[in-house]
């Protein structure tokens, strides 16, 4: 399967840059580029790409504001954030708007393709280790409250709820099979039906459920 991707950053530099890398790998395919956060949104609107890879830092609208629209439209396509770790309050803005995935810029190029794979497979930003060392930090804070109401939580059975705070800890399906003593098969069809019930786009928003409903706790 291609992943259809469009490239979101008011630098040239950085979008050829990717745009390059990704022809050599046909699991990889640019659709579209964007030197603005409003040129994105309405990029999403024509081509529905799978990824968007968006730059923070953009003249006029920012990348924050065009991933809330990106993820609150119809169109079925996440959001990986350009970003460095020393700007925190962006990555948790990011994260609030509804990201999935964050990587760094100065990071080696294979990784960030890595990555644009990872999220569009539904997974939690890069690895398990760094969801929860972002999460974690992100849910502790006063002002990091989420913006919309907490998603409905009936109807999960008492597996699913113990997959649940397994994966608001950062856990990966694989973690969470041995965790459990369960394939990792099966793992994975509880984490998919965690999706449905909760109506969640990938497993940051399972792990952002998580600390709402008390499952999981941010570390002292």
């Amino acid at each position: 399967m291609t992943v259809r991707v469009v490239l979101a950053d008011d630098q040239p530099l950085v979008r050829s840059g990717l745009r390059v890398l990704m022809a050599d790998h046909p699991d990889l395919e640019v659709v579209g580029e964007a030197a603005t956060g409003a040129e994105a949104v309405q990029l999403v609107k024509e081509v529905s790409p799978d990824v968007v890879v968006m730059d923070i830092r953009m003249p006029g609208m920012d990348g924050i504001e065009a991933t809330r629209r990106i993820t609150t439209g119809p169109a079925v396509t996440r959001v990986l954030v350009l970003t460095t770790f020393d700007e925190d309050d962006n990555v948790y803005g990011a994260l609030r708007a509804g990201a999935s995935g964050f990587v760094v810029k100065d990071m080696a190029l294979d990784d960030i393709l890595a990555a644009i794979r990872v999220v569009a497979a539904g997974d939690a930003l890069i690895a398990p280790s760094v969801t929860r060392r972002l999460i974690a930090d992100f849910v502790g804070r006063p002002t990091a409250a989420p913006e919309r109401s907490p998603r409905p939580i009936e109807g999960l059975t008492e597996r699913e709820w113990e997959v649940l705070a397994l994966v608001g800890q950062g856990r990966s399906n694989s973690e969470i099979a041995g965790d459990l003593f369960i394939t990792v098969a099966t793992a994975k069809s509880h984490v998919s039906r965690l999706f449905t019930k909760l109506g969640a786009r990938d497993r940051v928003q399972l792990v952002i459920t998580a600390y709402e409903v008390g499952l999981a706790k941010p570390p002292r």
